[in-house]
């Protein structure tokens, strides 16, 4: 074992799980194996190189685990993984599980000093990283910075391209003969897999999941989307190594013995090609991808496709227009996804309710206990005291897909989680009469204007309702004279909004005007994080570096 992994949810809550069946009560690979040996000849996944059936996929995945445990790795030891969709990923996925080891999967994209930074807070003993994508060395990269990692002893390199002097060829270990190794059957409440946060914060969190919280709690939530219970087909548009692509091989193939369909790099071009291809079932993705594939759709070089099962989105706020022409043009269910590394999950049904409706903040659908049951707190109170019924809060949330505990981080696991097992998530919501979640913002995400918090979630929301704007996303540009002021970084649909007719569109909505945008910057299409969601922070550094200087400011 490398790194401490605690878990702070009550032991006796983790088995009442598995006894009543919201948890499968095996670790990951057996999960596979059994799939595998019920059908064996399924496809598991579709990538650029082709399909894979799961027999051939299991062959692969001995391989290398028999390979790795050459290298020395073994069951409890933590292995960074930064590969692009693929059939490598899920073979390197499935060949830690098959070990015992615990999986640090992480975006190709990242730059090799925050790659260093997960390894070293995790303590990593060996990373299996691309010789090469889209002009990134990963793995040279990482073998430059093995210094500054005393737990590091091994850099795999996954090709094409020649392995860098140095490194180990993952090509090699997919040759070792795999017929001595046993696999190991950890137990599934320790831990199988570390999902890092999407970067918001100055240092990405990372947190342990155990096989079981996987598993169950997370597979719960696509179970409770597969309405006919047969395997599903899911394209894949977000990275498997970020939180929400670790739906990936834990739960659409583990648990759900489905079929993976991949593309190494999201282009909204590519996407609607597999879509069209491969006619998946379930189709999950970011709110700018969709809205990027709608928008190719509308310029009538691609076919409508075989409507799928659902679209599922998540990642970001999902406004009501997006929802709406979604449904219209994949001819299916959108299905509104909030949830976040942290440990909650909430999402919207197959049937065709409204996001917004009556009240404040969009619809998140009705908890799931099976996956995570939440609850509305004070803000600030140490109990959890609850909030008075209908009005905002913070969410918190506890159940089965709730994480051991954050790695490396105390302090994160002091202030956010408490002494029986709720996660505070930072989010703000309100319960309705009716039981159904509605997502308001969140408490730290606020722009501090002259003193006054303004929610850029808020604004989104309101402002993805203007007839000319396709997408949005508001950010706090620094302010000499107010601290900070909210610009509004626009994709126009068709003629570019002014800002005072955005301005009168929140009047119409009923937003206070100090919650108003002072600033305005129109992009033809919202940069992309390495995990596939809308970039805060380069979109900052835009609007700043456009802002009028303080002599031309008015408050």
């Amino acid at each position: 074992m490398t790194v401490a992994l605690h878990d702070l949810l009550p032991a006796g809550l983790r088995r009442g799980w598995a006894v009543d069946g919201s948890c499968p009560d095996l670790d990951l690979y057996s999960l596979y194996r059994s799939r595998q040996i019920a059908d064996p000849h399924r496809t598991v996944v579709l990538d650029a190189r082709g399909k894979l059936c799961y027999t051939a996929m299991d062959r692969k995945v001995r391989c290398l685990a028999a390979g790795l445990s050459g290298l020395g790795i073994r069951a409890g030891d933590v292995v960074g993984i930064q590969l692009p969709n693929g059939r490598g990923a899920v073979i390197a996925d499935l060949a830690l599980a098959a070990l015992g080891a615990i999986a640090l999967p992480f975006p190709v994209g990242r730059g090799h000093r925050e790659a260093a930074s997960l390894l070293r807070r995790a303590e990593a003993v060996a990373v299996i990283a691309a010789t090469e994508h889209r002009g990134n060395h990963h793995a040279a990269g990482l073998l430059a910075l093995t210094g500054e990692l005393p737990d590091l002893r091994t850099v795999i390199s996954a090709g094409p391209g020649t392995a860098p002097e140095g490194t180990v060829a993952l090509s090699s270990l997919l040759r070792t003969d795999p017929t001595s190794f046993s696999p190991a059957r950890p137990d599934p409440d320790s831990a199988a897999r570390i999902l890092v946060s999407s970067g918001s914060e100055a240092e990405p969190k990372m947190v342990a999941y155990s096989h079981n919280a996987l598993a169950g709690g997370r597979g719960n939530f696509l179970a409770s989307l597969i309405p006919d219970g047969q395997p599903p087909r899911c394209l894949f548009l977000v990275p498997l190594a970020s939180a929400f692509g670790s739906n990936g091989t834990a739960v659409t193939l583990a648990r759900h013995g489905g079929t993976l369909v991949l593309l190494d790099h999201f282009t909204p071009e590519a996407a609607l090609d597999a879509l069209a291809e491969h006619e998946p079932t379930h189709v999950l993705g970011v709110p700018t991808m969709i809205r990027m594939m709608l928008d190719r759709t509308a310029e009538g070089r691609h076919p409508a496709p075989t409507p799928p099962t659902a679209v599922v989105v998540g990642g970001s706020p999902l406004d009501e227009a997006t929802a709406e022409e979604a449904r219209r043009v994949f001819g299916c269910p959108v299905v509104n996804l909030y949830g976040s590394a942290d440990g909650v999950n909430c999402h919207t049904g197959l049937g065709d309710e409204p996001l917004r409706g009556e009240g404040p903040g969009i619809l998140a659908g009705h908890p799931d206990p099976r996956v995570a049951d939440i609850r509305i707190a004070v803000p600030g109170t140490p109990e959890l005291q609850e909030a008075p019924k209908g009005s905002v809060g913070e969410i918190v949330a506890r159940g089965p897909m709730t994480p051991l505990c954050y790695v490396a981080a105390p302090d994160l696991d002091a202030r956010y989680r408490t002494a029986d097992g709720w996660v505070r998530t930072g989010d703000l919501g309100l319960v309705e009469d009716d039981g159904n979640l509605r997502i308001v913002g969140r408490l730290k995400d606020v722009v501090i204007r002259g003193g006054a918090n303004i929610s850029p979630a808020e604004v989104e929301i309101e402002l993805a309702g203007h007839p000319l704007v396709r997408d949005v996303v508001c950010v706090g540009v620094p302010d000499a004279l107010m601290g900070e002021r909210l610009a509004a970084c626009v994709v126009p649909r068709g003629n570019a909004p002014t800002l005072e007719e955005l301005s009168a569109h929140l009047d119409r909505r009923g937003l206070e005007r100090r919650k108003h945008p002072e600033r305005l910057l129109f992009v033809t299409e919202l940069p992309l994080t390495p995990a596939g969601k809308p970039d805060r922070a380069l979109l900052r550094e835009r609007c700043a570096a456009q802002a009028p200087k303080p002599a031309a400011q008015a408050v």
